[in-house]
């Protein structure tokens, strides 16, 4: 007789965990609140222009891959992407423009042209991120580190003996202050802090793993865009044989006798063998399973930082700006330290500006572009965002309008934003933290939600608020390490 597993939640890690949790004979129903899956990995849609409503960068693709391959179908058959000549532009205030090559090579030249950085101190760090990410992957991203089994392990045996080459000790800005001459330097690699909602400042320099993940293994992008991982994931798992349940929020987690034994809808009580939590953690515990044992410090620790995300149509095409792009100041140091802080939007909130243009001829009319443009804010702590978000706006748009010589707000035609509010509203993420709990410690990968309950038996987590941690890889190998635990 086959068993049952219930995921709560269909964002990626919680289709993930459903297509894995099929391949291993479970019948499977994922139950969502939202009337579209993807979690934070949406769309939106004003008028002509579409905008990828997330993550706008993919790394690790064969994390999307594996759920193919273990499906026994081509991937390619269903999901197309392409690696970036260029992961990234950056624009300083005075008038320098770097771009971010893939090939090393070049990158190295244009560090050293631009920056007039030694070739020898960026292969360092290159060479360090390939380090860490070499070493640290297998352990921390790989693997449960709530398992006895991990710690005894050959990898793990491995780490002990490098730990005091993997910066727990120093912050992230610390290590890259020694590391380069030029501050532009140290801003940019301070900047992969943000992947996790991190303050370099506070950060321990272990977390210069990340730039590997792009100059090292590569930044690709789908052909279709970003939403397209949403919508080939939820393709496959309907494949596989999993039932989707939208407009169906969760009311709680029926728990009896130390056992969780199914959930309950407006529709009523929905019994299974699994319950898999794709929610937030923190909302999990206070929303679903009020009555339960509740892990405190886990519960109260601080959260990351949270994004407000303007969605502007332009009615003009800018040549020099390419897929991603990114706006520096000089007060990039002031911003993060004010974010995490203060809990406030810095008065002039225009120091680390995104902006994002998929460049796709069916995503904006011919001759204007959709830009994503994101700035880094705190989650919310109940600010008044209706007066932060006019004044950032304002702040935004004559950054953007002095740097590229146009006057931006007479070219917006149409316009939505995200801010942390809607972020929590929409997606569970409390406080509209975008990766739960906040890495700004060097204990911070050992002090996040295991993929499991040690407390109450057949409940299980996965998504961006738990082990191995948020964005796109991390939240599809939680869904890979939760379901190793699921026999």
């Amino acid at each position: 007789m086959s068993k049952s597993a219930i995921v709560i939640g269909s964002g990626i890690a919680g289709m993930a965990s459903a297509i894995r949790l099929a391949k291993k004979g479970y019948i499977v129903s994922v139950f969502e609140a939202n009337n579209y899956p993807g979690g934070k990995l949406t769309e939106i849609k004003l008028g002509s222009y579409r905008f990828d409503a997330g993550p706008s960068l993919f790394t690790l693709p064969e994390q999307v891959e594996e759920l193919f391959d273990i499906s026994g179908l081509d991937v390619s058959q269903y999901f197309e992407y392409r690696k970036l000549e260029t992961t990234c532009e950056y624009f300083y205030p005075d008038g320098t423009k770097f771009t971010a090559w893939s090939d090393r090579e070049k990158l190295l030249e244009e560090f050293q042209n631009k920056f007039q950085e030694p070739e020898k101190g960026i292969e360092s760090a290159l060479d360090k991120s390939k380090f860490l990410y070499d070493n640290l992957a297998p352990v921390f991203m790989h693997k449960s580190l709530h398992k006895m089994s991990t710690w005894l392990g050959g990898e793990a045996l491995k780490t002990y003996l490098k730990m005091p080459k993997f910066d727990f000790d120093r912050t992230m800005n610390q290590v890259n202050e020694k590391r380069f001459k030029n501050p532009k330097t140290v801003q940019l690699f301070n900047r992969y802090a943000t992947y996790n909602g991190s303050d370099p400042y506070q950060t321990p320099g272990t977390l210069n793993i990340i730039p590997h993940l792009e100059f090292g293994r590569g930044a690709y992008f789908p052909i279709k865009g970003m939403h397209d991982i949403t919508n080939s994931i939820y393709k496959l798992a309907k494949s596989v044989g999993v039932k989707f349940y939208f407009n169906t929020p969760v009311k709680s987690i029926v728990v009896y006798e130390g056992k969780a034994k199914g959930i309950n809808t407006a529709m009523g009580f929905h019994k299974s063998d699994r319950v898999v939590s794709n929610m937030d953690m923190v909302g999990t515990y206070k929303k679903l399973l009020k009555d339960q044992y509740q892990p405190k410090k886990l519960l109260s620790q601080p959260k990351s930082s949270s994004a407000l995300i303007f969605y502007w149509g332009i009615k003009k095409k800018f040549d020099q700006l390419d897929l991603h792009n990114i706006f520096f100041s000089e007060n990039y140091k002031k911003e993060f330290e004010h974010i995490f802080k203060s809990g406030d939007i810095y008065e002039d909130p225009t120091v680390y500006v995104n902006i994002t243009s998929t460049q796709k001829p069916d995503d904006a009319p011919e001759g204007c572009q959709n830009w994503f443009t994101m700035i880094n804010v705190p989650n919310n702590q109940g600010q008044d965002w209706d007066k932060l978000i006019a004044e950032a706006r304002q702040n935004i748009l004559n950054k953007l309008s002095k740097m590229l010589g146009t006057d931006i707000a007479s070219l917006i035609e149409v316009e939505d934003v995200l801010d942390p509010r809607t972020i929590e509203s929409r997606t569970s993420s409390v406080a509209g933290s975008l990766y739960g709990n906040s890495s700004n410690n060097k204990f911070a990968a050992f002090l996040r939600h295991p993929n499991f309950s040690s407390k109450i038996k057949h409940l299980y987590f996965c998504g961006g608020s738990v082990h191995p941690g948020g964005g796109i890889p991390l939240s599809l190998l939680s869904a890979k390490i939760m379901t190793e635990h699921i026999n």
